[in-house]
């Protein structure tokens, strides 16, 4: 573990430039080793290199991300270009690029394994993809252009999660109508927290944000919080990121067009599953269209609803959680309110390491003694079914200021086999709302789904088996990186675990057997509204990524007409409007990327009908070869081509539709 009781805020900035001043030094050597070029002198020795920057690096930005301050804020500005600098100077390093060209070449007639072989190709499209074959006027602009887009994803990242820190909702008794409890009790830790003692809070984190949105009585108090929530990084003062929006996508149509791309999204696409922007455009259209329709369904009832009970308006997006709460409560006699008791967060850890272990043999340990960031961090030693050493695993599972909203993997070591048989850390960071009083914390069942969903990624991290970092874990294409965590949402919702783990927090009692079946019954409820707020987001994504020429863009006018032509209802708005939506402007990990969840999610619906059809959702031949060509493969195949080893054939789309009820 990283020693984080000993790391301070001043020792980052000084051991990442000594970190990057030894890898360069190793790259050097690499570069000009006099020896003709081998696998082992040249890509081996890549892969050896730099361990002492990605150590520091893992710890820095995982602290930057889930427990941050204005110290280590203004280290991460500042490191932001170097990081950009270092990268692009190793990708453009002619004498580098040199050797690995000839490595190419002859790949023939090296004599490497499959692993081997794969690591030199992606090495060889990594490079290119990065620029090494252009000249060197291309390369310069190349340069320039990593290191402002580097500055202006980390301004973009820390102006939304200023924004979110500095709004608040403050409320009294008067103010509470319609709350539950558990959203009652969070607020006022929440008001504790921020110095409002005796009165209560509602903050920008989604834990809070959207149960008041679900629940309050009070329009007017929605409307105030849905605007805030909304106009993230919209304010028109120093954290607005409308002008980062334009130059950002400016640079990068600008860096696709140097590489011989007609576009970002072209650019992103082609190292994709997708391959092309049509092939993710086919994909969000043939769900758009149902779905849309599906959701101007809904809102119609929830109309008739608002208005029968006296409700002389026409619903807007700030009342469309609420009345469909109250819509789901009359008709599946399901209320949020009865459910979350039996969702304690304990449990649901338990449930997720419980599902772990029959699929593959995993047992969790929890070890107090390690090392922790922060001290709501729990840290599990997971081993085996021969009890061996697997990794070991962190949940940081609760909202605070210094965290950014939302919810993520990471890992502060990944597994490899070349310098030894390297562990890995990996580490779930979400945003719940932490119960005062000595309270167990309760999920609601969207909560209890991301608990499975970035599980999901973490047994990714933690069950990697391969022997290059390069190919290890989570490394692989976008648009399938999200299969194994949204697969392993589905046994959330499976009987064999709710009724063993979903237990009443005071009488220990199971979630009842009624309660069971209307959950299951409610499952496709109000999904034309879940899925035009997504796959707006994704359109807009890819329409602003396949921009070829940029000059003056107004994002919100380019939104505005996006979604115009889209046909979006007006009661929805997009699950991220551009000004904060980080996947695709904090770094540019999900640009052009964000359709990847609902492609991954033909993927999960078509491969979990595999254990459905083998008569037991734990089948033992299923999750062996799930295990073997999925989450321990890492990037040793072509996506399609492990989807395919362990599914038997390639995916079908009608599942998707039916799980989501839009067939």
């Amino acid at each position: 573990m990283p020693p984080f009781d000993r790391i301070r805020t001043a020792h980052f900035a000084p051991a990442l430039k000594a970190a990057l001043a030894a890898h360069d030094a190793e790259i050097a050597a690499i570069a000009g080793n006099p020896e003709p070029p081998t696998f082992a002198n040249t890509i081996a020795a890549l892969e050896l290199s730099g361990r002492a920057l990605r150590q520091a690096a893992a710890v820095f930005y995982n602290l930057a991300g889930a427990d941050t301050n204005d110290e280590l804020q203004a280290v991460e500005r500042e490191l932001a270009p170097l990081m950009a600098r270092h990268r692009t100077a190793m990708f453009l390093n002619e004498d580098l690029f040199r050797r690995i060209d000839r490595l190419a070449a002859d790949a023939g007639s090296l004599d490497l394994d499959a692993e081997a072989r794969r690591v030199l190709e992606r090495y060889h499209l990594a490079f290119t993809r990065n620029g090494a074959a252009l000249p060197e006027a291309s390369k310069a602009r190349l340069r320039k252009i990593a290191e402002r887009l580097a500055s202006l994803g980390t301004q973009f990242a820390q102006n939304v999660l200023a924004d979110e820190k500095s709004w608040e909702m403050v409320l009294d008794e008067a103010d509470l109508a319609g709350l539950p409890d558990e959203l009652r009790s969070a607020a006022a830790q929440a008001a504790g927290e921020r110095g409002h003692p005796g009165r209560y809070v509602i903050t920008l984190s989604r834990s809070s944000i959207e149960p008041f949105l679900q629940y309050s009585a009070r329009r007017d108090l929605r409307e105030q919080a849905f605007r805030a929530w909304t106009g993230r990084g919209e304010s028109g003062g120093e954290t607005d990121n409308r002008a980062i929006i334009a130059e950002m996508v400016a640079l990068r149509a600008e860096r696709a067009k140097l590489l011989g791309y007609n576009s970002f999204a072209h650019f992103r696409l082609a190292d994709s599953m997708a391959g092309t922007p049509e092939a993710a455009l086919d994909l969000l259209r043939t769900v758009w269209t149902p779905a849309r329709a599906r959701a101007e369904a809904e809102q119609a009832r929830l109309q008739a609803l608002a208005t029968a009970e006296g409700g002389n308006f026409e619903i807007a997006a700030w009342d469309w959680r609420y009345y469909a709460e109250k819509l789901r409560a009359a008709e599946f006699d399901l209320d949020e309110g009865r459910l979350k008791p039996y969702l304690q967060l304990d449990k649901v850890i338990e449930a997720a390491f419980h599902t772990a272990n029959r699929l593959f043999g995993l047992s969790f340990t929890e070890r107090p003694d390690l090392p922790r960031y922060h001290p709501d961090v729990r840290v599990w030693e997971v081993r085996d079914a021969d009890g061996g050493h697997v990794g070991l695993f962190l949940g940081d599972y609760f909202a605070r200021p210094s965290k950014r909203s939302g919810a993520w993997m990471s890992g502060f070591r990944g597994q490899e086999k070349l310098a030894g048989d390297i562990r890995p850390i990996i580490v779930n960071v979400m945003n719940f709302a932490k119960a005062g009083d000595g309270q167990p914390t309760l999920l609601s069942f969207d909560d209890a789904r991301t608990l499975f969903h970035e599980f999901g990624h973490a047994l990714h991290g933690l069950m990697s088996d391969v022997t290059y970092p390069l190919l290890a874990g989570t490394n692989v294409s976008r648009d399938f990186v999200e299969f194994p965590s949204q697969l392993y949402e589905h046994w959330l919702e499976r009987p064999e675990i709710l009724e063993r783990f979903a237990v009443h927090y005071r009488s220990g009692e199971p979630m009842p057997a009624q309660m069971l079946e209307r959950l299951k019954a409610a499952r496709t409820f109000n999904q034309g509204f879940a899925t035009v707020e997504y796959v707006a987001s994704a359109l807009v994504d890819m329409e602003l990524h396949l921009l070829g020429e940029v000059s003056g863009l107004d994002i919100g006018r380019f939104e505005t007409e996006s979604l115009a032509r889209i046909g979006m209802p007006k009661a929805i708005v997009m699950r991220h409007r551009p000004p904060h939506f980080a996947h695709i402007f904090s770094g540019d990990g999900y640009a052009a990327g964000y359709y990847s969840y609902m492609w991954s999610e033909v993927l999960d619906a078509d491969g979990f009908r595999a254990f459905e059809e083998a008569g037991d959702v734990f089948d033992p031949a299923t999750a062996r070869r799930l295990r073997d060509h999925v989450y321990a493969a890492g990037f040793r195949k072509e996506p399609a081509e492990a989807y395919r080893a362990f599914r038997g054939r390639a995916p079908s789309p009608q599942a998707l539709l039916e799980k989501r009820g839009l067939a």
